[in-house]
């Protein structure tokens, strides 16, 4: 069936523009069951019609965000509803379906619920009263889930906001590292894009990068801003960072797997760094990537006591470094990211946005603090 077709089987009753109603898409081979629904509904939802399934799935694939509610017929030509139903659980799984069949069919209404994720199935001939009662306990849960996943996104947001403001202040506690958090998150993130890792994976790792150095929050500023080289007991104490990071994060449910990165990113490929001594593939993947990011930026960032590496003096050392300090693998692919890694040191603002899955998902802005290192 051609578009222009298309169009013209369908009738929206009621105007799609009104946000204030719900929209009900019904689907029937037979006019009078269409004529017989729409007069049910007319004047409480936005109404939707198709004369089949295949029909249907066009409907949906140009208004699924729109649809709350498919009331579909069970037996129709070219696709039955249960075929029907099943795909649009698969690309609209928030629409709530009602199945009206005239056959009482224990196998079908068992596939229908199971594999269709079905709200409710109702017999024909059914009572107008009987479906509207369906349908809008059918909206309501609609309207619930809607909520909540309103309420998810609210809260997931205000956790990252909580991430980045921790992440800021710690930042700013030592003018020398100032954005040092973010930096090493994109250094992080361009690495990790490299390796394909998925969407889920990738966002950890950046809420793990902004929070490798958590543990530094209460240091004291004598050690973590001290001009000059640390002795070997504000060293130890500056060592403790991991941990302390790890135990402030672990506290967190959403961020328990993250702690674990977090305590890791000064563990070494072959055994010497700290706090436990791991060894090559017992360390993270995220902590060591967060590592080299790490160093990258410590050594391309004037601190009171040295000025800053050049770029290819870092990259230099990190290849020196490939199989002792740096997992081999991830060493040489940072490396071979050069280009793109000078190009995040000098514009770290205008290329954050473009590794970010915070940015992307939520309404993460670059502080204007975040700059490049101090040459």
């Amino acid at each position: 069936m051609g578009s222009c077709e298309l169009k013209e089987s369908l009738e929206v009753v009621l105007n799609l523009g009104n946000d204030e109603k719900h929209t009900v898409l019904i689907v029937d081979d037979e006019e009078n069951n269409l004529q017989l629904l729409k007069r049910t509904f007319r004047g409480k939802y936005n109404i939707l019609t198709a004369h089949n399934g295949i029909e249907a799935l066009d409907v949906v694939k140009e208004h699924g965000d729109e649809i709350s509610l498919i009331v579909s017929d069970q037996k129709m030509p070219q696709m039955e509803g249960t075929e029907f139903l099943k795909q649009v659980r698969q690309t609209n799984p928030q629409i709530v379906k009602i199945l009206l069949t005239g056959h009482v069919d224990t196998d079908i209404i068992v596939s229908a619920i199971n594999d269709c994720e079905l709200f409710q199935y109702i017999l024909k001939p059914f009572e107008p009263e009987e479906l509207k009662i369906a349908v809008e306990s059918g909206i309501e849960k609609y309207s619930m889930a809607s909520n909540n996943k309103v309420f998810y996104n609210e809260l997931r947001e205000l956790l990252y906001k909580t991430i980045r403001a921790i992440s800021n202040a710690l930042d700013t506690k030592d003018s020398y590292t100032n954005g040092h958090s973010l930096r090493v998150t994109l250094y992080s993130m361009i690495l990790a894009r490299e390796l394909n890792l998925d969407e889920a994976y990738m966002e950890d790792i950046e809420i793990a990068g902004l929070l490798h150095d958590i543990g530094k929050i209460a240091m004291p500023k004598s050690i973590l801003c001290k001009n000059g080289r640390l002795t070997d007991d504000e060293f130890l104490v500056m060592k403790s960072h991991p941990v302390r990071g790890e135990k402030i994060v672990v506290n967190i449910k959403k961020l328990q797997i993250i702690s674990e990165w977090v305590k890791a990113h000064h563990e070494k490929w072959d055994g010497t760094g700290y706090p436990d001594g791991l060894k090559g593939e017992q360390i993270p993947l995220p902590g060591r990537i967060i590592a080299l990011a790490d160093t990258y930026d410590a050594m391309t960032s004037t601190r009171p006591y040295r000025t800053a590496l050049s770029h290819e003096t870092a990259m230099n050392e990190i290849n020196r470094c490939a199989g002792t300090q740096f997992d081999p693998e991830l060493a040489k692919i940072f490396v071979s990211l050069s280009d793109k890694i000078d190009e995040a040191r000098k514009n770290p603002e205008s290329v954050y946005a473009k590794y970010s899955f915070l940015a992307k998902n939520i309404d993460f802005r670059i502080p204007s603090e975040f700059s490049a290192p101090k040459d």
